[in-house]
């Protein structure tokens, strides 16, 4: 009784400090970039799991992996430096001509936690697992700059996500995850804009299959989420309407090995497959993407575990936009709509990422450590004026797991 409170006091501290993150993101997907393991790993995750949160995020079907119960919250800090500068003026909907100037958005904090729980001692080949999850962001803000006339944008987006990991066979696992979202857009039309907040539901499928002994295959599918922001974008006074915007379609497949070096290596591959040309406002913005991520993990003893990353994820933005987006039709059209890409330029294609892992810093509990940077880039958008957006950044994070069960348990 006394371990299920000090759980679920865990869980509600986390619900309130729990946030979205900018910049660090594929596209506007966080995926498992921030996870405690899989944060040093460059998101690596899809086959082998060294963390209960990017199973429960990720592939469902590795859930399976996870025995007895454990308990695991972790914490990221992520400090992005956007820049834009305006080459000219863009009357249509107020915005002058300014020199380069950095995002007055502050960095950010994301928690991600995550519970699972093994039910073979009921009989059942399955492992359960619910998360809350920091699932997606992005935005800049530039409303200190007169010029830029109130020129912002943010979406974040937090998960309740269920999974469930099933042993068909000693190699054969397969898993299912539903999630509710919340998320709040702010912005990104140029005029009269506030915040508004909208629901939507995603659910997904895994398969995990060892195909030798120390060598795993995961792949998995997770659909769109669709969001109505009411009464978001405004251009006149009193008139308002509504913005749809959707998390993309995404596909996921990865590979793990662990037969080096007496098993104390293990490599992966994940390659992961967004399709924003479905997607309601990012199709405007965005192309399909596809990201690969790669990681090595080397355990020198049990309890010690070094890790090292590298993530490719490519330019995401359009070369040519339409004059809407989201269902709106803004005053300045396609400017207009070059213009908000310009605040959705998650345009770095290279991150590389380390950290490490001790077991039973006290008996039962784990420690992850992890930090990552992306490489900056810059980009110049439009044809009348030309808008030019920079970003890199970098991000630290911790992660402690509680491990409640019978025997060995990993």
């Amino acid at each position: 009784m006394q371990r299920s409170g000090i759980l679920c006091c865990l869980f509600a501290w986390l619900t309130c400090w729990t946030t979205a993150a900018c910049g660090q993101g594929v596209g506007v997907e966080l995926l498992n970039n921030l996870m405690p393991a899989s944060g040093a790993l460059g998101g690596a995750s899809i086959a082998s799991p060294q963390d209960i949160q990017s199973a429960i995020n990720g592939n469902p079907a590795t859930v399976r992996q996870y025995r007895g119960t454990q308990f695991s919250f972790s914490g990221a800090w992520m400090e992005p430096t956007y820049n834009l500068t305006q080459d000219g003026a863009l009357p249509l909907f107020g915005v002058s001509s300014f020199s380069q100037t950095k995002s007055d958005a502050p960095g950010v904090a994301a928690g991600n936690i995550g519970l699972t729980q093994e039910l073979s001692a009921s009989g059942l080949p399955l492992t359960m697992g619910m998360g809350l999850i920091s699932a997606a962001g992005a935005g800049a803000d530039f409303r200190q700059v007169p010029e830029s006339n109130g020129t912002h944008a943010s979406l974040t987006i937090i998960d309740i996500v269920g999974s469930a990991g099933l042993e068909l066979t000693d190699n054969l696992h397969v898993g299912g995850t539903f999630a509710l979202s919340t998320a709040t857009m702010s912005g990104p039309f140029v005029g009269i804009t506030g915040s508004s907040t909208g629901y939507g539901i995603r659910g997904g499928v895994g398969v995990n299959y060892a195909i030798l002994p120390q060598t795993n295959i995961g792949a998995y599918w997770k659909s769109q989420t669709s969001f109505t922001f009411d009464n978001l974008a405004g251009f006149t006074a009193g008139s308002f309407v509504d913005v749809a915007a959707d998390r993309p379609e995404t596909f996921g497949i990865g590979i793990s090995n662990q037969s080096l070096m007496d098993g104390k290596l293990l490599l992966a591959v994940d390659g992961v497959f967004q399709k924003y040309s479905d997607a309601d406002l990012f199709t405007a913005l965005y192309d399909d993407q596809w990201s690969l991520h790669v990681g090595a993990q080397y355990s020198p003893t049990t309890r010690c575990r070094w890790r090292i990353g590298y993530a490719f994820a490519e330019n995401p933005l359009r070369s040519i936009v339409p004059a809407g987006a989201g269902g709106v039709l803004p005053p300045g059209g396609v400017d207009h709509i070059t213009y908000i890409q310009s605040l959705f330029a998650n345009i770095p294609e290279h991150r590389i990422t380390g950290g490490f892992g001790i077991s039973d810093i006290c008996p039962g509990v784990d420690l992850d450590l992890y930090a990552g940077g992306m490489f900056e880039d810059s980009v110049d958008l439009g044809s009348t004026t030309t808008t030019t957006a920079s970003l890199e950044g970098y991000w630290v994070g911790f992660g402690l797991t509680w491990r409640f069960c019978r025997g060995m348990c990993h």
